[in-house]
C-alpha cells in the first residue's frame, strides 16, 4: 500500500517500506526466464484433453506464499513447475499431466565444507533408478545467522548417483569460493518424475 509492503521472515509477517528490486541479469535468471517462455508456449500448443489433465493435477498440489499463506496451483503451474524441474534435470518436457508423486527424500546427509572442498555424503545411497538430487544452497552468510530464505540452485546430481555429491566446482561459480568463517546453508531435495521431494535442510561454518 503506497510505500508499505507486507513480508514474512521467521518470525511471521511484518511491514517494511517498499524497495524496488534489483534486477541482476545473471545467466541462471536468463535460464529461468527462457524456461518459462519455453513453458508458455509449449502450453498454448497442448490440446484440450492435455489441458484438462493439468488442471486435475493443479489442485492437489500445494504450496506456501511468501506471507505463509497456502494455496494450490492452476493446471498452468502445474504444468510450468514439473516441466521445469524435467529441464532443470536434464530430462524432456512432457505434454501429458504425470501422477502426482513424491520422491522419497535423503535419509542423511554428512557435510563436508572448507575453503578448499565442499560435498555432501548422502544415505540411501546410491539413488534409487532415475532419482537425481537437487542441490539449493545460500550466499556466503554471517556465522551468527541461524535463518535462511534464498536458496538458489547450484548443482543436480546424475540420476542414480553414487555418494558423494561435491559442489566446490558448482558453488564457486554460482556464489563465489567459500571464506572461511562464513556460514552457507544448504537445501537439497531428491528429484524423480517430474517432482521434488520435501527438503533436507542443514548449514554450516566454513572451516
Amino acid at each position: 500500500m503506497q510505500s508499505t509492503t507486507a513480508s514474512r521472515n521467521r518470525f511471521g509477517q511484518y511491514l517494511r517500506s517498499r524497495s524496488t528490486p534489483v534486477n541482476v541479469g545473471s545467466a541462471a535468471q536468463g535460464v529461468v526466464r527462457s524456461r518459462m517462455s519455453q513453458n508458455a508456449a509449449a502450453w498454448r500448443a497442448l490440446t484440450d484433453v492435455q489441458r484438462v489433465g493439468w488442471e486435475a493435477l493443479g489442485p492437489s498440489i500445494t504450496r506456501t506464499g511468501s506471507l505463509g499463506e497456502s494455496y494450490t496451483l492452476t493446471g498452468f503451474m502445474a504444468y510450468c513447475l514439473v516441466n521445469n524441474n524435467n529441464l532443470a534435470a536434464g530430462n524432456a518436457v512432457v505434454a501429458a499431466a504425470p501422477a502426482l508423486s513424491t520422491p522419497a527424500a535423503i535419509t542423511t546427509v554428512t557435510l563436508t565444507l572448507t575453503a578448499a572442498a565442499f560435498s555432501i555424503a548422502y544415505t540411501a545411497t546410491p539413488l534409487a533408478a532415475g532419482t537425481r538430487i537437487f542441490a539449493f544452497a545460500s550466499p556466503q552468510r554471517s556465522a551468527g545467522r541461524s535463518y535462511e530464505g534464498d536458496f538458489r540452485l547450484i548443482a543436480v546430481s546424475a540420476a542414480a548417483a553414487v555418494s558423494p555429491m561435491v559442489l566446490t566446482t558448482s558453488y564457486a561459480a554460482r556464489l563465489g569460493t567459500p571464506v572461511v568463517g562464513n556460514r552457507i546453508f544448504l537445501s537439497l531435495t531428491t528429484y524423480l518424475a517430474g517432482f521434488q521431494s520435501a527438503p533436507f535442510l542443514l548449514n554450516q561454518v566454513v572451516a
